[in-house]
């Protein structure tokens, strides 16, 4: 018998805004994209090397209603998880997939970028900015009717991813 453990924790700032889908059954949607700033000390050269990975995460249900109410770009945020891989065929024939985490808890963390809170998209108190969880409907990260993305790796701006 084997084990194994999927989960992800994430802290990062939110790319882009968010905007909020309903699949054809009306369960509330998300696509965020993470921005994960690291940074460490080259031995050689005692230079310190900034880098910033990028992750993709989908929120569902109520959850997901709650980012898009209460998240802007550059909001900080923090998200536990779970892996998955999202697999898609190009008009081309191509196959292609990506990994994705798909969100069981969004926690809004106060300060940073773009904050969300008491502005233009609501009035929550910054200590009480966690979204609730909501439900997930089974199966994978996209939804029947998302386009896939052109022959390169990354995305465009526009994609749901």
């Amino acid at each position: 018998m084997s084990a194994s453990l999927n989960k992800v924790i994430l802290a990062g700032n939110l790319v882009r805004d968010l905007e909020l889908r309903k699949t054809p059954n009306g369960t509330s949607v998300v696509d965020m994209r993470l921005a994960i700033d690291d940074s460490y000390r080259n031995a050689r050269t005692n230079e310190t090397i900034e880098r910033t990975c990028f992750v993709d995460v989908v929120v569902w249900g109520r959850q997901a209603e709650n980012c898009e109410k209460y998240l802007r770009k550059g909001s900080p945020v923090l998200v536990e998880g779970r892996l998955q891989t999202d697999s898609w065929e190009t008009k081309e024939g191509e196959k292609r997939s990506k990994l994705l985490v798909t969100a069981d808890r969004v926690q809004f963390l106060s300060g940073g970028g773009g904050g969300g809170g008491r502005g233009e998209r609501g009035g929550q108190p910054e200590h009480d900015r966690r979204a609730e969880t909501g439900a997930e409907p089974t199966g994978g990260g996209r939804s029947d009717d998302a386009e896939p993305w052109s022959d390169d790796d990354n995305p465009p701006a526009d994609s749901p991813f």
